[in-house]
């Protein structure tokens, strides 16, 4: 493999500020999930995490329920060993009792939020310990927005290291060789299936496609780095792009959903990879028929409201638009990028509303406005619009895990979105039913019938304005 330092408008790594509150930051599971994750699902790699026991109980419990195989290694601190710094002796020990290069090609340390707050230095870990390259990672809910983003932060690591390693001579091959062709790095952790359909797409441009970064293995970082050109097809992964644009490699943003977004896409890579216009011509005409046609065969009727924090909401509105739906807003937990710039465009085009960094205040907000008959968006989203008897679905486990690319990702949605659509006289039968039963003053679970007592309600307002008097005037006293 080599690497060039070509000029580049490199991306500067992602350096998310600590956020002003639960109204002012998008709603996600804890940050450190997302590298726990990538770590967990990379062969050869140890995970250590150090934290609140509570923390790290949630954050393996999720692990193994998203299909994690293997232990979570954990050190555990209290005040003393925190403040007097034996827990980064222990940190220290732990890593070296992990270094084992029979096991392990990495061993990643994540600092949860305590220990990160209270500055234990990971970075005066050793780099490497018997061959064992070693990562040590600051990912605490206050300073990282979405758990996305966290993966991005161990992806953007690994591969700094790795070009690193590239830099001062021959590295592992990947599994089966290298390409016979240029290849494409693919950016963004996506449906497996999607990658084998954006390999087909590349096929006719005499391309392959390439790694897909977090990567599955560490070998497979150096054949990341030697792609090509790279296709951002999760825009928010900052520190990763920032790392192939220093190798030297071209970026090309949005990805291949729908018509409009795969001759886009081809006509990009096509671009980037130096490729003759006779060829995307080709591909083009080879692919968008076929990808026209299944949108036809399966037209979604309904005006939605879409939001997440996976990173892909906008190639799936997209998708969604060029099925017939009737999209007006667009909620991502992620930043703005540059990356993302041609899916904003396009679906501003289209009258779309578009909000980065989208909190669940906006995202109900919007839902109010709209009056959607469909609302794909997080846990809390959809609760609040199944109160209201409007049909949801929640994004991460029911769109995002699904095909979006290509012929096989024009067809994926229809049949869950049309179905949820049909369900609308099912939750106006329901509502029916049920009524106000549970609601306002009759909420929670109760052995008796509850009786509404607005005058209580009313002497606690009295009790509240009292209370805001005497601040007010203690405030102008002093």
């Amino acid at each position: 493999m080599t690497t060039t330092t070509t000029p580049q408008p490199a991306l500067q790594p992602c350096a998310s500020a600590p956020r002003q509150g639960p109204h002012d930051r998008p709603q996600t599971m804890c940050p450190a999930f997302g590298a726990l994750r990538v770590g967990l699902r990379m062969r050869r790699t140890a995970t250590i995490l150090s934290g609140s026991a509570c923390c790290v109980y949630g954050l393996t419990f999720t692990s193994h329920f998203y299909g994690a195989r293997r232990s979570v290694g954990y050190v555990p601190f209290d005040s003393e060993t925190l403040v007097t710094g034996q827990l980064f002796e222990e940190v220290h020990a732990a890593v070296h009792q992990q270094a084992d290069p029979h096991k392990h090609d990495a061993v990643v340390v994540i600092n949860l939020c305590v220990p990160t707050a209270s500055g234990v230095p990971l970075r005066l870990l050793p780099k490497e310990i018997n061959g064992v390259r070693i990562i040590g990672l600051d990912v605490p809910g206050f300073g990282v927005a979405t758990h996305a983003e966290a993966k991005d932060i161990l992806a953007g690591a690994m591969l700094k290291y790795a070009r690193g390693e590239a830099e001062q001579g021959p590295v592992q091959a990947p599994r089966g060789g290298r390409s016979d062709k240029p290849t494409v790095t693919l950016v963004g952790e996506m449906f497996p299936a999607d990658p084998v359909g954006i390999g087909a797409l590349l096929q006719p441009l005499g391309l392959n496609c390439g790694p897909v970064v977090p990567t599955r293995e560490w070998r497979e970082l150096y054949a990341a780095l030697d792609g090509t050109a790279i296709a951002a097809i999760h825009p928010f992964y900052t520190n990763a792009l920032h790392e192939f644009a220093v190798a030297g490699r071209p970026i090309v943003g949005s990805a291949p959903v729908g018509h409009d977004g795969t001759a886009a896409w081809l006509e990009s890579i096509g671009s980037a990879c130096g490729v003759t216009s006779a060829k995307v011509a080709a591909a083009k005409q080879q692919w968008l028929p076929a990808i026209q046609g299944v949108l036809a065969q399966a037209p979604i009727r309904g005006r939605i409201t879409l939001s997440g924090y996976e990173g892909s909401e906008l190639l799936v509105a997209r998708l969604l638009v060029e099925s017939g739906a009737d999209v007006r807003y667009v909620g991502t937990a992620c930043p703005r990028t540059p990356w993302s710039a041609p899916d904003r465009e396009w679906l501003a085009a289209k009258g779309v509303m578009v909000s980065y960094r989208a909190s669940l205040e906006q995202d109900l907000q919007a839902m109010d406005e709209f009056q959607p008959d469909l609302v794909i968006g997080t846990t809390p989203v959809v609760q609040a619009a199944k109160q209201q008897a409007i049909p949801a679905l929640y994004f991460t486990n029911l769109i995002s895990a699904r095909p979006l690319m290509g012929p096989a990702g024009a067809g994926s949605l229809a049949q869950v979105i049309n179905t949820a659509l049909a369900n609308q006289s099912r939750f106006d039968a329901m509502h029916a039913f049920f009524g106000d039963t549970g609601q306002g003053h009759a909420a929670g679970i109760w052995e008796d019938t509850p009786q509404d007592r607005p005058e209580f309600r009313a002497n606690y307002r009295r009790q509240l304005a009292r209370q805001a008097a005497q601040r007010r005037s203690v405030g102008g006293a002093a």
